[in-house]
């Protein structure tokens, strides 16, 4: 067994930081987005999704990757949306096991009413706290962590 490589003084700083962006700003957007729209941040990310895709369309399982949850969360969340007509879900013809969800026009007019608000708000609590220069750095921070957990494997960079 080998012995435990501690963090550094700057390692332990930026992962107590990153810890804490990881906690708070969730929280502050799903309020917004509730307070403003009624959507959690999970159902704005759903509907946002499928308003951006060819025909407002989306198979259910790259939904899901592009919105970085399980298939089952997915299918719970979708399900919200049914219920309030913002999104209908339907199996394609040519092939059972594909379910596509399709974004209704109350559910297209629901996030382009929500997304001023949540734009500017996203804005307020990050963007406008960085530099043009810390907006790359961070991009490029979270491509590279992004790949290590896909990957399963630290990324070294």
């Amino acid at each position: 067994m080998s012995e435990t490589q501690w963090l550094s003084p700057e390692e332990r700083e930026a992962w107590l930081g990153l810890i804490s962006v990881m906690f708070k700003t969730p929280g502050t957007i799903e309020r917004q987005l509730i307070e403003d729209s009624s959507l959690s941040f999970a159902e704005y990310l759903v509907l946002a999704i499928l308003s951006e895709a060819p025909d407002r369309k989306r198979r259910m399982s790259d939904l899901a990757a592009a919105t970085f949850t399980a298939q089952s969360r997915l299918s719970r969340i979708v399900t919200r949306l049914e219920a309030r007509d913002l999104v209908e879900r339907y199996g394609d013809g040519g092939d059972k096991r594909v379910v596509v969800a399709t974004l209704t026009d109350a559910g297209m007019e629901c996030v382009e009413q929500a997304t001023p608000a949540h734009v500017a708000h996203v804005r307020k609590v990050i963007f406008d706290k960085l530099s043009a220069e810390q907006v790359g750095h961070l991009a490029a921070i979270c491509r590279s962590l992004a790949e290590a957990t896909t990957s399963g494997e630290p990324q070294n960079g």
